[in-house]
């Protein structure tokens, strides 16, 4: 019997998304198709009038801009965002974790302040552009010159950027730049650091008290060196100083719970909130359910979705300060002269996609069922074990590097139409909604969650599937992204604050 090619999420769904293409005239529960459905779309399961909630997962996802009817496709000419919320329903129970579950352990790096690490790397970090080509230039010379003689050092990164000067040195601007910087300066995946400076920056070396913190953490400004060939030459000596410490790391066994996990989504489609995004979910429940940290962010993206994750906060304190984040947005895009509404993508919309809040219902699916346990700022230091908030903004690159600036030592990253992204020093994990796009890049994927949508693998099934993965690269399976040699630019802070 063939599978049929669409499903309803919800019981009190008013639509149906098409797992397949659907020709018009094609019976989908109980009623006809009147105009081709694609991929990842919507097709009114009854008659909507005209202003009616049009409902998926149970949840309102806009209203009608015209009459609707049974069989219809509901897409953008006739949907658009209002700010609805539709009452939570009771929170369903998370994965359930087994005793071998919560038992399991990686082989990871041991750092010497007691953190796990899930890759050993040595960071080269710019404080100011001014200082990105040489931070460049000497994470090339080393990658060439020292990194052969250290089979246990993954590589040389440099991270750099376009910030440090041209701005004030107090306010929002200043200290989210230098909270961003100073978690890549501690993070546990960089068992070494030299970071360069120019000299006559506004973002001083010494804001980042790296003088005396020891062997494996230096700096210096390419002023002092006498320029920029003499500070590559200078490096070298510091980083073989560096290297011969670091080089001794070897991997040890560590439990599951130590993993910090960044949950990422872009280039969503309309199979990204029915497949990926809920199996990820229940990786991350099961990570919780270990001692394990699962950090959900992107503000923007759960625009529309946050009271569901209000109703799982372990404290009203933790309720309120996911409230005021979203307070924030609404007054920053409105002082902007936007809205949050305008988030989907041209590839978002033609993935299925129709409103923000279309987009965060399916996005939050990747905080699976488990209490959130705190709210973050950007890039603040994440402490709290179990599901977690960090308030980023939706784009991802910038979402990512406050999580990772946050102590993430890993990234899961869902897409339906095919980002390309890596994170270094985080190795970041890829998850295809669809299997489409698995079989066209599937040399930018790590796993293919279509198959939930044509009914060979469950969410769960591929949850645990995705966990198991989780693990092996944790203990040091390189990634599809790692393999191409992604990582290098993908950081990008955010930036606030005016440009002087």
């Amino acid at each position: 019997m063939d599978k049929q090619p669409w499903i309803i999420l919800s019981a009190g769904d008013n639509v149906a998304v098409a797992t397949a293409s659907i020709a018009p005239g094609s019976t989908v529960a109980g009623i006809q198709a009147r105009q081709k459905i694609d991929p990842g779309h919507k097709i009114a399961l009854t008659d909507i009038p005209l202003g009616a909630a049009v409902v998926k997962y149970g949840q309102a996802i806009g209203r009608t801009t015209a009459e609707v009817k049974a069989g219809d496709h509901v897409h953008s000419h006739n949907l658009h965002f209002e700010n609805d919320r539709l009452a939570a329903t009771a929170n369903s129970a998370p994965e359930e974790a087994t005793a071998e579950d919560k038992a399991r352990s990686f082989m990871g790096y041991r750092r010497a302040d007691g953190r796990a690490a899930t890759r050993n790397y040595i960071g080269i970090i710019a404080s100011v552009n001014c200082s990105t080509t040489v931070c460049r230039a000497i994470a090339d010379e080393a990658n060439r010159t020292i990194l052969p003689h250290y089979e246990g050092i993954d590589g040389f990164v440099p991270i750099v950027h376009d910030q440090g000067c041209g701005m004030s040195s107090t306010g929002d601007g200043m200290n989210v730049l230098h909270r961003t910087l100073a978690g890549y300066t501690r993070h546990v995946n960089f068992g070494g650091v030299l970071m360069i400076g120019l000299g006559c920056e506004v973002n001083q070396l010494t804001l980042y008290g790296q003088s005396g913190a020891g062997a494996s953490k230096r700096h210096f400004n390419i002023q002092d060196a006498g320029g920029s060939r003499r500070a590559v030459e200078r490096a070298m000596g510091v980083l073989r100083e560096i290297a011969a410490d670091v080089g001794r790391e070897k991997r040890v066994p560590i439990p599951v719970g130590e993993i910090i996990i960044g949950l990422q989504c872009g280039g969503s489609d309309g199979f990204s909130g029915i497949t990926a995004n809920p199996a990820l979910g229940v990786a991350a429940d099961l990570l919780a359910a270990a001692g394990g940290t699962a950090i959900l962010s992107e503000t923007s993206e759960i625009y529309g979705a946050e009271h569901l994750l209000r109703s799982r906060a372990v404290s009203d304190e933790v309720a309120r300060k996911l409230d005021e984040k979203i307070a924030w947005w609404e007054d920053y895009v409105a002082l902007h002269g936007a809205s949050l509404d305008n988030n989907p993508s041209p590839g978002n919309k033609r993935g299925g996609l129709t409103t923000i809040l279309e987009k965060s219902l399916g996005a939050v699916a990747k905080g699976g069922r488990s209490p959130l346990t705190a709210v973050y700022g950007y890039a603040e230091r994440v402490t709290a074990p179990g599901l977690v908030f960090m308030d980023t903004p939706g784009y991802d690159p910038v979402s990512a590097t406050g999580q990772v600036a946050g102590g993430a030592n890993m990234i899961a990253f869902t897409t339906g139409r095919g980002s390309c992204f890596g994170c270094r020093p985080a190795p970041s994990l890829k998850l295809s909604s669809n299997s489409a796009l698995y079989a066209s890049m599937e040399e930018d994927m790590d796993i293919d969650c279509g198959t939930i949508a044509t009914g060979d693998a469950t969410i769960s099934g591929k949850g645990r599937e995705i966990f198991d993965l989780i693990i092996d690269t944790a203990s040091g399976k390189k990634t599809k992204s790692e393999i191409f040699g992604y990582g290098d630019n993908e950081f990008v802070p955010w930036h606030l604050g005016a440009t002087l």
